[in-house]
């Protein structure tokens, strides 16, 4: 094929943008605008992945009822429920001593070795974990939750008391 007179010959060449970006910073700046949905699956995925790792941080790692109970043959761990003592009498664990959160700091029902393990728990787990914080500050360095509290306890069919 050859050219016919007064045709012009064009090659392909991109006409000139401004928008052009040549920067590494700016092409950055370009990828986070046009992929920003990505950025938010990345991040959202790696807080799910990292947010286990925080919660056993402020804490501590909570205890499943089995592990409680392995703790407690294996290791003499004590009982310590931080449940107000109307809760503690309607149900508790077998063998708990009731320690109410409110007076945690200044109770002689702990024990007086710091580094004997202790098992914390209520009647949903919730008070416990602030209740680790409370006995790690104390000196109670062994000392971790249960979770899912007596609640766990008694759906794991291991012994539960009332008090009169």
């Amino acid at each position: 094929m050859g050219l016919v007179r007064g045709e012009r010959l064009e090659f392909y060449n991109p006409p000139f943008c401004r928008h052009r970006v040549h920067s590494a910073s700016g092409r950055l700046v370009k990828f986070i605008l046009e992929y920003w949905y990505l950025i938010v699956a990345a991040v959202a995925s790696g807080g799910m992945l990292l947010w286990p790792s925080l919660q056993r941080g402020v804490g501590g790692a909570k205890l499943s009822p089995s592990e409680a109970v392995m703790l407690i043959n294996r290791e003499k761990a004590v009982l310590i429920d931080v449940s107000e003592p109307g809760e503690f009498a309607a149900a508790h664990a077998a063998g708990s001593k009731n320690v109410p959160i409110g007076g945690l700091e200044a109770s002689p029902a702990l024990p007086k070795n710091k580094a004997l393990p202790l098992v914390v728990l209520c009647p949903t787990g919730a008070r416990a974990s602030r209740a680790v914080a409370i006995l790690r500050k104390l000196g109670y360095e062994n000392s971790r939750a249960l979770a899912g509290g007596v609640a766990a306890w008694r759906e794991a069919n291991l012994p539960i008391e009332k008090s009169a």
